[in-house]
């Protein structure tokens, strides 16, 4: 039975209280399920999974991860974050970027893997996004969409239960894509993690996601938009 990883309550997100982005009466989301956030630019997808993890603070309301109110750490390496601007380290290699995942993914940072099973970790991340010839490459002299592939190898190597993901599949060709959503797919599967991902292109979103909220505005004033349909995918 899958347990409840995200737990939100009568939450209200954005950055002023006079001007909140999204109201969200009551929202559940277990273990091992691929959650996509669609909408509008500008409506508060990325804030909401921001104040997910825990990086913008709530205006009102709970959300709790693992049981655990906001503001308490959840254990480390637990939850996977790839962001729009993908965070990468530009001047080192592909290979140095996906260990930074791996180490984050090991409970005592201070007692780290064997190198060779951190290493075997991390090439098997670079094969499954395609980047196998690429290890030694500097992040620098990689094309958008490579870039965006070490991410998420980097994600995956740190083994979370949680990964949120803002557009993450953005600047791959259709090639690509198939591929990216192939392996992501069956690794949150396969590890029973939870995948929330903000996705602008509904089709895109609808091909990965088992739900999909929709985020709209004017639903409850004209200021403030809320989440106004969850589609389960048939």
């Amino acid at each position: 039975m899958n347990s409840t990883v995200v737990d939100i309550n009568e939450l209200t997100i954005g950055y002023s209280k006079k001007n909140p982005l999204v109201e969200i009466p009551r929202l559940e989301i277990s273990s091992g399920e691929i959650i996509a956030i669609t909408g509008p630019s500008g409506v508060g997808k990325t804030t909401l999974i921001r104040t997910i993890s825990g990086l913008v603070r709530p205006l009102k309301g709970k959300v709790s991860l693992f049981g655990k109110p906001f503001g308490v750490r959840p254990k480390r390496g637990s939850l996977g974050y790839i962001p729009q601007r993908l965070g990468l380290v530009r001047h080192a290699s592909v290979l140095h970027n996906v260990k930074l995942g791996a180490r984050a993914g090991n409970s005592n940072p201070y007692s780290i893997f064997p190198n060779k099973e951190i290493r075997d970790l991390c090439l098997d991340s670079i094969r499954r996004m395609g980047l196998s010839e690429k290890i030694y490459e500097p992040i620098r002299r990689l094309s958008g969409g490579q870039q965006r592939r070490v991410a998420i190898a980097r994600t995956m190597a740190q083994s979370p239960k949680i990964i949120l993901a803002d557009e993450f599949l953005s600047e791959l060709d259709e090639k690509t894509l198939e591929m990216v959503k192939t392996e992501v797919v069956e690794f949150v599967r396969k590890e029973s993690s939870t995948l929330i991902v903000v996705e602008h292109d509904v089709s895109r979103a609808k091909s990965i996601a088992d739900r999909m909220l929709v985020i709209d505005d004017g639903r409850v004033n004209p200021f403030i938009s809320q989440i106004t349909a969850l589609e389960v995918k048939k």
